[in-house]
């Protein structure tokens, strides 16, 4: 395990809501005065059994009434930022909702100052870096969505690009075409969440109508092999959760994960956490726990951190450096 924290790697699927430990739950419910349902972090980390999506989505929600303050942001990116590094993490390109927090009445300065100011800290502490993103909820109403948008411009917050997530079903991503399309007029990177619940229609969607350059999930993709063929053709990534596919019952085990069948498909494979305070494990987790299912060697585990840093949206220089150490890491675990 200790050898794969060493791994340097890029996590592009990552909901920073979705990195709120119960621990720190506890700790910002107790300085906001915020009551909660539960008596202590471990009541709260027992109700963590899913039978689907919506079920993560209901007490996902819940938790994020805790976070109230510029001060909550920024320990909540920090606290990440941290784990994630000592995991082998060097750069995030990390989602957060900011209709989440609207809804609730908190300030979107709030938010992105806050979560600005933790990975800034963090930078400084420990060297990682982060880019943001931010994600329209797809339950949610489209002109909502393209109103947050344009706050978003308004204040100049420092994102590099938009995401679509939440309950993928019944929210065809074909409605949130008018909102992709000002986010590309304004210079901004395209990702959608696709092929979870919803299968390969859904990643057409995300490609045709919303111009996504990276589909996350996208493991309904092995359903149609012409849809597999297109990713191949056009290199676009899919950002693969294989705990998060797990704990939300896409898939009944891990080693019934299609992971091997996507990597034997030629698809541009990354691995990631989701929300790793949720479904028991940060990036290197599911790198260690992908490699003893599948028996995956040191050269297989390189080329899934490669794909990561190839498929970020970072400067070239930059992914050359991380190369670079992907190349080191691997000449070390195996000296001629």
């Amino acid at each position: 395990m200790r050898r794969i924290t060493d791994l340097p790697k890029v996590e592009l699927h990552v909901h920073i809501e979705g990195t709120l430990e119960p621990e720190l739950v506890m700790k910002l419910a107790e300085s906001s005065g915020v009551d909660l349902p539960y008596a202590n972090a471990d009541e709260l980390r027992r109700r963590y059994v899913f039978t689907n999506l919506q079920s993560f989505l209901d007490i996902y929600y819940d938790n994020l009434d805790v976070l109230r303050t510029n001060h909550d942001f920024s320990r909540l990116a920090y606290e990440y930022a941290v784990r994630a590094h000592a995991g082998g993490v060097v750069h995030a390109e990390a989602f957060f909702d900011p209709q989440a927090h609207l809804i609730r009445g908190v300030a979107l300065d709030t938010v992105v100052d806050g979560l600005v100011d933790g990975f800034a800290r963090a930078r400084s502490d420990c060297g990682f870096t982060a880019d943001l993103i931010a994600c329209f909820l797809r339950d949610r109403p489209v002109r909502e969505a393209l109103e947050t948008l344009e706050s978003l411009t308004a204040i100049d917050a420092p994102i590099i690009g938009v995401g679509l997530d939440s309950a993928e079903l019944g929210n065809p991503a074909s409605l949130f075409t008018e909102v992709f399309a000002r986010a590309a007029a304004l210079g901004l990177r395209r990702v959608a969440h696709a092929g979870e619940e919803g299968g390969p229609e859904s990643i057409r969607q995300a490609l045709d109508d919303l111009g996504a350059e990276r589909i996350d999930h996208g493991i309904r993709s092995l359903d149609d092999p012409e849809m597999v063929a297109r990713l191949v053709a056009a290199h676009i990534p899919l950002t693969v959760c294989p705990l998060s596919n797990v704990a939300l019952q896409s898939v009944d085990e891990l080693a019934r994960h299609p992971l091997p069948e996507l990597l034997a498909a030629g698809l541009h494979v990354t691995i990631n956490s989701d929300d790793p305070a949720y479904f028991g494990g940060y990036a290197e987790d599911n790198y260690v726990l992908v490699a003893a299912a599948f028996d995956l060697d040191d050269a297989t585990l390189a080329d899934l951190a490669r794909n990561s840093v190839r498929a970020s949206f970072l400067p070239v220089d930059r992914q050359d450096e991380v190369l670079l150490d992907i190349d080191r890491w691997l000449a070390d675990a195996h000296p001629t």
